[in-house]
């Protein structure tokens, strides 16, 4: 199958499309401007027909409940195993994400944390910190020096973490401000890209369609997370968002923000991914 990136007005206008073919060799874009009618809409805007994999009602994942015999060797296997990649995950950020192509949708997020060096880090993202959480999703985030080193049609698909922070949404539940403060200023600076491949909140049972570009919040019109969200969330960590802002005045914004991120702000438009038939490259790559 063939990936393309394409880009689409957030609230569904109707208007001429962009459609941008995405090349992941050398992240280059061949633009050309097509009627909505013969744009097929993209894989992660569109809801997957009705199957038993589907339902808002049920929330637990369809399957047989875990065996004995399989929490035996589980439990056997994580003691014979070193897991060192994810023994590596030291922090747990709860914030929360909104769909690219339809920003209406937010979601909680919680972003189990590694580095991999100063500029790198790597959170696998879950739907909440419980025992059963299921994977939605993937985020790296890097610093603005390697931002700006990315190709413009790459920056894109990254959004950046500066209101996230000083607004107080961005939060490592049960760490002191103070201990948690001179990562937030790292942070602050910071850009991430958020692929969410399980859309749970659309109802999804199972991982369906194509992954979904994520953004982050932002103070402006279709940027602002549901008050309600934010409450539920401040409730059940017994914080509250708005002293967490108050707290953050003084951490450092940055100087400039890269007008390629956040790519909707300055443009009006989302991203979305569409899945296409392609031939098959029959050649073997080694002799």
């Amino acid at each position: 199958m063939h990936v393309k990136v394409a880009t689409k007005y957030p609230l569904h206008v109707p208007h001429l499309l962009s459609h941008f073919p995405y090349n992941p060799v050398n992240l280059q874009t061949n633009l050309q401007t097509i009627p909505p009618k013969s744009f097929p809409m993209a894989s992660s805007d569109k809801s997957p027909a009705p199957t038993t994999a589907r339902g808002a009602a049920e929330t637990t994942t369809p399957g047989n409940p875990i065996s004995m015999g399989q929490q035996v060797v589980d439990k056997g296997a994580s003691m014979l195993q070193s897991l060192t990649p994810v023994k590596q995950i030291s922090q747990h950020v709860c914030t929360f994400a909104l769909y690219s192509h339809d920003m209406c949708r937010q979601i909680e997020t919680h972003h189990y944390v590694s580095r991999l060096n100063q500029d790198f880090l790597q959170c696998p993202v879950y739907e909440s910190d419980d025992s059963n959480a299921r994977l939605i999703g993937i985020e790296y985030i890097i610093s603005d020096g390697l931002f700006e080193a990315l190709p413009p049609e790459e920056q894109k698909l990254w959004h950046s973490h500066a209101y996230e922070i000083k607004s107080g949404l961005w939060v490592n539940p049960g760490i002191p401000e103070m201990i948690g403060k001179p990562e937030l200023e790292s942070l602050a600076k910071s850009y991430g890209k958020f692929w969410c491949t399980w859309q749970v909140d659309r109802g999804d049972k199972l991982p369906l369609g194509a992954p979904a570009l994520m953004m982050s919040p932002q103070g402006v019109n279709l940027g602002k997370v549901d008050p309600e969200l934010v409450k539920k969330r401040d409730d059940k960590y017994n914080i509250s968002t708005e002293e967490l802002k108050e707290s953050r005045v003084e951490i450092e914004e940055p100087e400039w923000i890269n007008p390629q991120a956040d790519y909707w702000k300055q443009h009006g438009k989302g991203f979305a991914i569409d899945i296409e038939k392609t031939e098959m490259k029959l050649r073997a790559p080694f002799p």
